[in-house]
This record gives C-alpha cells, sequence and structure tokens, in this order.
C-alpha cells in the first residue's frame, strides 16, 4: 500500500510571528520555516506505517513556493521515499487556499493511487483545518480526523480521534484520509547520512496547470493585527470579594 503525505512550510513554531508595520500581512523576511508540526506527525506515522511492512512507499507531496523543497527534502531524510512539489506561487506572501490545495492533491491522488492519504489536522500559519475534509469529498474517500491513534489491517483502519467529549475509536475503509493530531507519534530527528542520502531522492516538480486547477485566491485579506494584549491580573481578599467581581465585572457567575 502506498501513503501520501501533503507537508507545508510554514513559519517555525519557535519563532514569535511579527506582523507588518501597514498591516497588509505577516512579516517573512530571514524568518526561519520548517515543516508544520501536524504534518510532521503524519511523515512519521506514514514511516512507521512502512516499517511495520503495511505500506510499501511514502510520498511526500507540497504545494506552494520553489523554497518548499526544503521541506520536502527533511521529509525525504526522515524516511520518506519520493517527493512532488507543485509549484503554484512565486512568491511567499501568498498562501494557497484549502480548497485548491484540496483539488491539487485530489489530481496528485488520481496520478499515485495511495491507499491511505495521512495529513497534518491544519496548518499553524492559518489554523483553517479544511483541506483534509475537502479531499475527502472531492474524492469521495472515508475520512478520520484528528487521529491520536491509527491501526490498518487488511482493508480497513481504526482510528482513535480526539473530540470534545474525550476519546472516540471508528472504522473506516480504505482507501481513506487520516488528518493527525500532536498525540498520535513523536517525530524523529533525521540524521546526517539520511540528510545526505536525501539529496539522492527523486524530486518531481509540477505546476497547477499540469492537474487543471486555479488557484486564483477567492478570499482578500483586509488587514493583520497583533493580538491584544492580556489585561493584568487582579489580587482578591476574600473567597467572597472573588466571587462577587466574577459575578459583578467578569459576569460569568
Amino acid at each position: 500500500m502506498k501513503v501520501l503525505v501533503p507537508v507545508k512550510r510554514v513559519i517555525d513554531y519557535n519563532v514569535k510571528v511579527r506582523v507588518k508595520a501597514d498591516g497588509s500581512g505577516v512579516d517573512l523576511a530571514n524568518v526561519k520555516m520548517s515543516m508544520n508540526p501536524f504534518d510532521e506527525i503524519a511523515v512519521e506515522e506514514a514511516i512507521r506505517l512502512k516499517e511495520k511492512g503495511v505500506a510499501t512507499e511514502v510520498v511526500v507531496v507540497s504545494i506552494g513556493v520553489k523554497q518548499s523543497q526544503e521541506t520536502l527534502r527533511n521529509a525525504l531524510a526522515m524516511g520518506a521515499d519520493r517527493a512532488v512539489l507543485i509549484e503554484a506561487s512565486a512568491d511567499v506572501q501568498t498562501d494557497i487556499e484549502p480548497l485548491a490545495v484540496a483539488k491539487l492533491l485530489a489530481g496528485v491522488v488520481k496520478d499515485e493511487a495511495p491507499g491511505l492519504v495521512l495529513t497534518g489536522k491544519q496548518a499553524i500559519d492559518n489554523d483553517m483545518n479544511a483541506t483534509g475534509q475537502m479531499l475527502s469529498a472531492l474524492l469521495g474517500w472515508s475520512q478520520a480526523t484528528f487521529a491520536s491513534e491509527l491501526a490498518v489491517e487488511g482493508d480497513t483502519a481504526t482510528v482513535t480521534r480526539e473530540v470534545d467529549g474525550g476519546l472516540q475509536t471508528i472504522k473506516v475503509k480504505l482507501p481513506t484520509i487520516v488528518t493527525v493530531d500532536l498525540r498520535l507519534n513523536e517525530p524523529r530527528y533525521a540524521s546526517l547520512p539520511n540528510i545526505m542520502k536525501a539529496k539522492a531522492k527523486p524530486l518531481a516538480t509540477k505546476t497547477p496547470a499540469d492537474y487543471g486547477v486555479d488557484t486564483a485566491p477567492r478570499l482578500n485579506v483586509l488587514k493583520t493585527v497583533e493580538p491584544a494584549g492580556r489585561k493584568a491580573g487582579v489580587k482578591v481578599g476574600s473567597v467572597d470579594e472573588l466571587i462577587a467581581k466574577l459575578k459583578d465585572e467578569a459576569g460569568v457567575l
């Protein structure tokens, strides 16, 4: 079984994001970029499935700017077999919207014919949490979102997913789309020998035109602002005073 893993190039999660002075977007100048953490977990899970003999090949795909090659090479260094880059933009400030990404991934799925698509539940830059679900709808495949455990056996996958009330375990038929959550695994570090080997692994380059997809944005960002600063706390002298403030000032009681 082939496993397809979409990965996205985002601002590194350790970097403090800065908003441009004119409010037109986020400042990406000289900012460290890396693989979306949720996608990194998906890559790790795909590699583990291959190590168990469940998967025969792991293919990673990224949609965005040319610099996304670095992200794909990191996935190859972790243990993926091949990579596909769809150059959908020349501007690092342009974020391809989820529907366009899903349509492009649907085209890749038709070419690659995987039995399983593993993707992060969301990207940490836009937090849309939509691509996996849209891809499932476009393909007519089953889906399992927010996976914290995954077991593949035969033509089914058993997924434990995180929901508001706790955990829910479902069984879906393959082929399927699974979006992964943080607690699924802990991604490995790529060793130096594997980083060197990754440079020789196949990386194909495509364009949206190859799949007949229009990536023109449907949304316009009007303004980007920093979140409001947190107000200082207030010390109270007694439980009665605390209850009074919660009731009269905070309005939560």
